[in-house]
Order: C-alpha cells, then sequence, then structure tokens
C-alpha cells in the first residue's frame, strides 16, 4: 500500500471518530437542558423547620386517633394551626447553609437515660452570640472532644437580616446546657447523657441573633444597642414558619439554671411577638371525622 493511500485512510478513519464524539457531547447537552433534576433547588430540604413540626404533629395526631373509639356519628371537629400571612410572603430576607462539625451537636432522642419514652412538644430558644457572627460559626466548625465545650445553634440571623442555617431541625443542637422550660402544668427537662446535667436540648429549636459590637463581652454587662429592624423581622419570619405557639417561645436566660446567661440582651419582646403575629394567624381547620 503507498503512503498516499495509507494517510487518506487514517485521516477518514479520525474524521469518524470526531463526528461521532461531537454526535455524544451534542446528545449529551441536550438531555442535561431537558432534565429539570440537574438543577439547583432554590432552598435546603433542611432549612424548612416548619415542616418538620407539621409531620411530628401529623404523626401525633394519628397515634392520638388510633386509640380513640370512634363515634358512628359524622361531626365536624375544629383543628387550629398557624398559617404564613401575606406581610411573610412578601418578606424575603437573604440565606446561608454553613455546615458545623458533628461533635457540635447529636441525634434528637425518643428516650432519656433511664428509658423512659420522651413526648416534650417543641419550644423555641433566643440566643445572642456574645460576639461576631462569623467568630460563632468558626467555633461550631471546629471538633470539640470536651463534652462541656460543645456548642451549636439550630440557625443564627446576622446584623443584616441574613438567616444562618446551621443544624438541621431534626438534628439536637447544643443551644442550652443546664436548662428547664417551665410551664404552669410543671417544668419540662430531658437529660440523655449522665455525666451531664438535663436540658432542653432534646425538645429545643435554637435561634441566635448577631451582638452588636457594643454589646461584646456581654458578661461584664446587662444591656447594648440591641439589635436591628432586620434581625426582629427575619426572627419573625423564621419562627412564623412553625407550629410552636408563643407561650413556648423563651430565651437562653429563662431557661438557663447555671445562674451565668443573661441572652439576649436588651431584646424587645413585645417587638417581636408583634411581628410574628404580623408574619402568622391561628387558622381553625374543619376535618369531618369518619
Amino acid at each position: 500500500m503507498r503512503f498516499k493511500d495509507w494517510a487518506t485512510r487514517v485521516l477518514l478513519i479520525s474524521l469518524m471518530f470526531m463526528a461521532l464524539i461531537v454526535v455524544l457531547l451534542i446528545g449529551r447537552v441536550t438531555k442535561l437542558q431537558n432534565n429539570p433534576t440537574t438543577s439547583k433547588p432554590e432552598v435546603t430540604a433542611w432549612s424548612q423547620y416548619p415542616q418538620a413540626q407539621f409531620q411530628s404533629a401529623k404523626n401525633l395526631e394519628e397515634k392520638k386517633s388510633q386509640n380513640v373509639i370512634k363515634s358512628p356519628v359524622k361531626i365536624n371537629k375544629p383543628v387550629a394551626r398557624y398559617v404564613t400571612t401575606q406581610a411573610f410572603a412578601q418578606y424575603r430576607p437573604n440565606y446561608q447553609v454553613v455546615s458545623v462539625n458533628p461533635t457540635n451537636y447529636g441525634e434528637r432522642y425518643a428516650q432519656d437515660v433511664n428509658g423512659v419514652p420522651l413526648n416534650n412538644q417543641p419550644i423555641i430558644v433566643l440566643h445572642e452570640t456574645g460576639y461576631s457572627a462569623s467568630s460563632a460559626i468558626n467555633f461550631f466548625q471546629v471538633a470539640h472532644d470536651d463534652e462541656n465545650v460543645q456548642a451549636s445553634y439550630h440557625a443564627l440571623i446576622k446584623l443584616d437580616g441574613t438567616v444562618v442555617y446551621l443544624v438541621p431541625p431534626e438534628k439536637r443542637a447544643f443551644g442550652a446546657a443546664n436548662s428547664v422550660f417551665e410551664t404552669p402544668q410543671g417544668v419540662e427537662t430531658v437529660q440523655t447523657n449522665p455525666n451531664l446535667p438535663a436540658s432542653v436540648n432534646n425538645f429545643a429549636y435554637h435561634v441566635s441573633l448577631e451582638t452588636p459590637p457594643d454589646g461584646y463581652d456581654g458578661s461584664s454587662q446587662q444591656t447594648h444597642s440591641g439589635y436591628t429592624e432586620a434581625q426582629y423581622n427575619s426572627l419573625a419570619w423564621l419562627i412564623a414558619q412553625s407550629q410552636v405557639p408563643d407561650d413556648r417561645i423563651t430565651t437562653h436566660h429563662l431557661v438557663d439554671r447555671s445562674g451565668k446567661k443573661v441572652d439576649p440582651i436588651s431584646f424587645d419582646g413585645n417587638k417581636f411577638l408583634s411581628l410574628l403575629n404580623t408574619y402568622r394567624q391561628i387558622k381553625p381547620i374543619y376535618r369531618v371525622s369518619k
């Protein structure tokens, strides 16, 4: 075979391979364009704390219904729940999702250290960072082997109103050590570690506000300039998505039993509740019993 003929055949084979590669690439691009599952979701699934609460409430209702003798007479039973408002829909804070080192949070337990089943309804505990938001986040991202040092929040709200999602709501954040939640029916607390005091962590959702610069080193002061309008709005917006009632929203200062925690300092509770009631409202739901 002459060199010219051999070179011609090699060139033709090369062109055929190149054409095949181009066809495959075009097909791949077309598939990606037509496949909606490749698009990045707008928000992460675990950032929706209300969904976890709705599901818990649904499961609880189902368990209760199994233990009730149903009447043959069909009647309407009112059931109330929180729904978000138009004001909520119009407010859209910026958000971030930040990972936390696994040593700084854990699982929510179904039983305490003594094997007693747990059925506490959720509470929300409000905190403040004490220093900048970045310093708190940096601390949570460092591994801590000492159980007395481990700490975290589920969410943090920066001075500009940005909501930072830290620990998934289905996990147990280490936001309040020695702590108790007081109710008219008695106190609620859970011991999950025999080496540590009981706390509210197992049924709490912890949210912290970034401390203003003039409030740094809050351990030596009882007041500071307070929180921004954006922080109050984002806090109310976040909590409005939950089914946690107003009387189960508390502060680190109120649940603490160490006598050392005073946060959130200079928190305007009336202002917060007013905004919360703007972003959500109670709505009765009528269901026909079967």
